[in-house]
């Protein structure tokens, strides 16, 4: 705990401040005067009276002091001593020093608290549920929380217990033997040893991100989200609640199918005497007796999870029990094997229910003697030649009678001896050998290598002798058949949720004195000692069990008992009553989890769809999330097959394992600051190890399980990424993604792009209005039907003010931009630009957008509409500016025109063309645009028309033909066409044009003239009279100073204040005498001098250009979709801009759609590939 370090001064009781009730303890309560360095330690207010809650004695008495007790208590009253520091809100007495040295950020406090208040908020922290975000906010706005108990739980009780009840279960007790007797020793060693290395190389992995910080409940969900981020979290989240759920499932299915064959098979609601239907038999009691423990079990965990918890102990005592007592068994078997002998014809495998006689022979001899009391008195039996001999009594001479056994019923037509019998059966000798030969046998020898067999094969002992002769068993004989057809793969499914449940102690965080310390150590532990048990077991089941008892999975050849449970001592019903209850405790275990883990998914809201499933009853129990579980776990009761199960849990919970293992290595090799586990014993390769491992055992059980398993994965990672809520979790994937955006942007440095990866990179240039709306939308339609989703886009605009008091406005802007480019779907970055002026700030993000080689090449902005009506000639001025900008920065640059009647992105164009006017080549941008916009819905049906101009020195003939040859080499498919334009005079209507407009640019340049005369005046006036008011402070005429400036006075006013009033400068005489000498308008002679103003020939020459190139184009593109042509650049006179607007305007004059293109001096379309 870190020490508080204060200052003691003796000082009356009556001047003791208020303490706070959040201050430390305080010894010599009244007779000190305590002084803190932190504001939540001291608060600051008047002396106590009885009105404002001042100190209480402890004793109860009338103010006895107690100098060991140091409770204090504050009323909520206290008024406030006013302070001259800002924003403070407590008193300040001249002799405290209370936060003097922290003058400096008192300001900032709410956003920036001192680290006293950080370390005491964290010294309160208390583990919550994940996602119950109402918990966090209750506490925040202050609402007493109820005291909780200190989790006291340590690595023993609180991880290591519960891992190795979650780890043990039923594949050890009814399908381990199965496996080593299948497989063989060595495989299944090695089996156990990759699904075991698997578990353990996950458990570092787990370990190093359960020690990075504070893991709530949600164990695996919650790791993998906050690593790789809501969608991965959400997908293998989901994964890991449907392994858990049919785990549940698989462990019912265990249980039941223990009850069914090995407790009360007398209770099985379906039977058959049909071999062919026994199978079917089973599987419908199967169901049946399932559905029913499902739905119990369902209900006791929706009674209380108490119930389920106080059982939790008497499970896991059962499953250390049953696992002492096989190891006891070993021991024991190497002394005295235990009895269970197997009938064998020939080297084939009968089954313990075809001889209920006990009778392992063909025929035995009985032996009577008289009189004769019953069939079998006085027999006595020998094994040799398969037939049973007497034993004579040499006072009295036998009887001997030759009777056939309950095997000879099975495999002949007849009790008689001269009965038609199975070719097999004669020519093979009935034998038996010892089911369980004991560890001394030397067994394991044969039991080294594995023995697959496909389903219906009948389980064989290759080491005794056969006549194989006759025809392939039938299942109408009582042999024991392989009921599926197995394969190393196989097994491995099998067996892999045997591993599972090491994130038992990761769930349990919220409970452990320790976890950083507890659940790296009691997790890694208990894998190693159920590691160290399943290796031991395989040897030793192949050390002291038969290859066929191995190998019979169900117990036939024993008589139906469980085979592990033959090995058990004292008794095999320790085996089977212990399984039973385990594989009961952790089916509950299972359907308690599953539900809790899908409310997680769901109160975190990710996946709108699940969130009825937050839901639950009023102490939180997910009442909706069980129904679910309890629905999706009846599926997997109704598969109703073990073998069958296990395979889809492996799959999820492989999926998941390989997730923690990728989080994990991602954030190892990322470096993230935040990456600090206190578990140092990882590496990003073993992480990586794990994960191939997980990956490679996902293929290798079932190939077609890992695709499913993966497809449905991906299903709600798409799901998630595109409906889900968005959550900003700090995860790996965003890491990621920064060094690989690093790592790209480095690499476009090297060089500008290739003609071939030319693409335009748009900046487009938004207006906004007064009301923060968008004036011209369109715009970014536009821009997404050029894009079609690919490159980069920026959509900028630029909000006219001081940064300081517009950042709110920026924002607001923004977010504006955000709304219209989700409407619009174009995907992209918005940058908002605070400036005084528009202009100023256009440039400025025409310079300094994007980042690196990941920079814009294209401006795209609107045509200034009305600027001709405009007062204010700002407007295209900016636009002017703007495309000098682009020009000098080498940008292209593409101004639609008329943007109100584009197309909108749900109206898309049925027929027409694409009319390109290919008037100079600037780099192939005229070229490349339709053929980018054609692959947008909106103009895909339209055709592609390209015109050019010729001259009268051109050959046109031989232009088109070069023109449909450059088109085929570039891969372009349009229409060509070339227009001839013959030298002609220029028209009366170009003069005049040109006439009025110079006229107009004439009339408005000396109303600006004028304009500005005037308002450099008035600044003028009033800059004297600020300087007045500076050289008479303190006068007593102050008052009559203020105005003056606010009326005109003529020059020959005069008054005993004269020195102090401004003199007005600006007359009406001087300004008549001013418009006379310099407005042409102002006069009837100054207006015709005006008429007669020769225009300027440089000027009529660009308005016959652009008169004569509107005649073609309208002529010929009239009825086209859209116009591409040529923009011309702007004069390099600042004086002539007014005129450059009206060429454009002549120029795209009668035109619906036009979009003026200005290259940006490079090319950006190559016929080479």
């Amino acid at each position: 705990m870190a020490s508080v370090r204060f200052t003691v001064t003796p000082t009356k009781a009556e001047d003791l401040p208020g303490v706070s009730d959040t201050s430390p303890d305080i010894s010599s309560r009244s007779s000190a005067r305590v002084r803190f360095s932190s504001r939540e330690s001291v608060n600051r207010s008047e002396p106590p009276s009885e009105g404002s809650g001042g100190v209480v004695t402890a004793g109860g008495g009338g103010g006895a002091e107690t100098p060991d007790r140091s409770n204090t208590e504050q009323g909520d009253g206290n008024s406030k001593i006013s302070s001259v520091y800002i924003n403070n809100t407590h008193g300040v007495d001249d002799d405290d020093f209370y936060d003097r040295n922290l003058a400096l950020f008192e300001e900032e406090m709410d956003t920036r608290p001192k680290v006293s208040s950080l370390l005491n908020r964290l010294a309160n922290y208390t583990n919550l549920t994940q996602g119950a975000k109402e918990h966090e906010e209750a506490e925040s706005i202050g609402e007493k929380k109820k005291p909780s108990k200190s989790p006291q739980m340590g690595t023993f009780m609180g991880v290591y217990l519960p891992c190795l009840q979650n780890i043990f279960g039923v594949i050890l007790f009814l399908r381990l033997t199965w496996v080593v007797g299948t497989a063989g020793v060595l495989q299944g060693l090695c089996i156990v040893f990759i699904c075991c290395c698997c578990t353990l190389l996950t458990a570092i992995s787990m370990s190093a991100i359960a020690t990075n910080g504070v893991v709530p409940a949600g164990g695996s969900y919650f790791m993998i989200s906050r690593s790789l981020g809501p969608e991965f979290g959400g997908a293998v989240g989901l994964c890991f609640y449907l392994g858990t759920t049919f785990a549940g499932a698989m462990y019912i299915l265990g249980a039941i199918e223990i009850l069914l064959m090995y407790m009360a098979p007398p209770v099985a609601i379906f039977a058959t005497s049909e071999p062919d239907g026994e199978r079917a038999a089973m599987l419908n009691n199967m169901r049946v007796y399932g559905s029913i423990c499902l739905l119990l079990m369902s209900l006791l965990v929706f009674v209380g999870v108490k119930y389920v918890n106080k059982l939790a102990s008497i499970f896991l005592a059962c499953v250390i029990v049953s696992i002492l007592s096989i190891y006891i068994g070993v021991l024991v078997s190497a002394f005295k094997p235990p009895q269970f002998p197997v009938c064998m014809l020939g080297n084939r495998t009968i089954s313990g229910h075809a001889h209920q006689d006990d009778l392992c022979a063909k025929t035995y001899l009985l032996q009577r003697e008289e009189p004769v009391e019953s069939d079998e008195a006085n027999v006595t039996f020998t094994n040799e030649n398969s037939t049973a001999s007497p034993t004579f009594d040499p006072g009295r001479p036998p009887t001997p009678v030759e009777k056939t056994t309950s095997l000879w019923h099975n495999f002949c037509e007849g009790e008689e001896l001269n009965a038609s019998c199975d070719e097999y059966f004669v020519s093979n000798k009935l034998s038996e050998m010892p089911g369980i030969p004991g560890l001394a046998s030397g067994i394991i020898t044969e039991n080294l290598w594995s023995s697959y067999l496909s389903k219906g094969e009948v389980l064989e002992k290759s080491s005794l002798n056969s006549s194989h002769s006759a025809s392939p068993a039938t299942n109408q004989r009582p042999y024991v058949f392989a009921d599926i057809t197995t394969s190393f793969t196989l097994l491995v499914g099998i067996f892999f949720p045997s591993v599972t449940g090491i994130m038992a102690g990761s769930n349990r965080s919220g409970d452990l004195k320790d976890a950083q310390r507890s659940i790296p150590i009691g997790t890694i532990l208990a894998i190693l000692t159920t590691s160290i048990v399943y290796l031991s077991s395989v040897v030793l089941f192949g050390a002291c069990i038969d290859g066929v008892v191995l190998r019979d999975k169900f117990g036939d050849s024993v008589k139906g008992n469980l085979v592990v449970g033959t090995l058990a001592w004292p008794s095999p019903w320790v085996i089977v009553i212990g399984s039973f209850f385990s594989t009961c405790g952790a089916g509950l275990q299972s359907l308690t989890g599953a539900p809790r883990l899908l409310q997680a998914i769901a109160k975190d809201n990710i996946i709108p769809f699940l969130r009825v499933f937050g839901h639950g009853k009023a102490n939180g129990e997910p009442t909706w999330a069980l129904l679910l579980t309890a629905l999706i776990a009846e599926l997997g009761i109704l598969i109703a097959s073990l073998d069958l199960v296990a395979p889809i849990l492996t799959m999820f919970f492989l999926m998941c394992y390989l997730f923690v293992n990728l989080a994990c290595a991602l954030q190892t090799l990322l470096r993230t600051p935040n990456w600090r586990p206190r578990f140092s014993y990882y590496h990003w390769t073993l992480s990586f190890l794990g994960m191939i491992i997980c990956l490679a055992l996902m293929f290798i059980s079932s190939w077609y399980y890992a695709i499913a398993a993966m497809v449905i994965a991906g299903m709600i990672y798409k799901y998630i990424e595109y409906h889900g809520a968005e959550k900003e979790w700090g995860d790996g994937i965003r890491g990621l993604s920064l060094s690989a955006a690093r790592y790209a942007l480095l690499r476009l440095e090297e060089g500008p792009p290739h003609t071939k990866n030319w693409r335009p990179q748009l900046l487009v240039l938004l207006k906004l209005d007064e009301d923060a709306h968008v004036k011209s939308p369109r715009l970014l339609t536009f821009a997404s039907q050029l894009k079609a989703g690919k490159g980069l886009t920026i959509v900028g605009t630029v909000v006219p003010g001081n940064f300081l008091q517009s950042y709110g406005e920026a924002l607001a802007a923004e977010q504006t931009l955000k709304h219209l480019m989700d409407k619009e779907r174009v995907k992209g970055f918005c940058q908002c630009i605070v400036a005084q002026k528009p202009r100023e700030g256009i440039s400025h993000m025409i310079q300094s957008s994007g980042l690196g080689g990941m920079k814009h090449n294209t401006v795209v902005m609107g045509w200034p509409h009305a600027w001709r009506q405009s007062e204010d000639p700002q407007a295209w001025k900016t636009f002017i500016n703007t495309v000098r900008v682009t020009t000098a920065a080498h940008l292209a640059l593409l101004v639609p025109k008329n943007t109100s009647l584009f197309p909108n992105n749900s109206e898309p164009c049925t027929d027409g063309y694409i009319d390109v006017w290919w008037i100079v080549h600037d780099g192939g941008m005229l070229m490349l645009l339709p053929f980018l916009l054609r692959q947008h819905k909106v103009w895909r049906k339209c055709g592609m028309r390209i015109f050019t101009v010729a001259q009268m020195e051109d050959n046109s003939i031989q232009m088109k033909k070069d023109l449909a040859t450059f088109l085929y080499h570039l891969r372009i498919e349009a229409e060509v066409e070339v227009v001839e334009m013959h030298d002609s005079d220029i028209s009366a209507y170009t003069y005049e044009r040109t006439l009025m407009m110079e006229q107009r640019s004439q009339m408005l340049r000396q109303m600006r003239l004028s304009t500005s005369d005037w308002e450099r005046e008035a600044q003028l006036v009033k800059d004297r009279n600020s300087m007045l008011r500076l050289t008479s402070i303190g006068s007593d005429d102050d008052d009559e100073t203020d105005g003056v400036g606010d009326r005109p006075v003529s020059s020959g006013s005069s008054s005993a204040e004269h020195h102090r009033r401004v003199q007005m400068t600006w007359t009406k005489e001087k300004t008549t005498q001013y418009r006379a000498a310099h407005s042409g308008c102002s006069t009837p002679e100054g207006f015709r001098d005006m008429l007669s103003i020769r225009p300027d020939h440089s000027n009529v020459r660009r308005m016959h250009t652009a008169v004569k190139l509107n005649e073609v184009i309208v002529n010929k593109s009239h009825d086209a979709r859209l116009v591409l042509l040529n923009m011309p650049g702007p004069p390099k006179n600042p004086e002539g801009d007014e005129n450059y607007m009206e060429f454009l305007e002549v120029l795209t004059e009668g035109l619906e759609r036009v979009l003026l293109v200005r290259g940006g001096g490079s090319e950006v379309i190559t016929i080479y590939s």
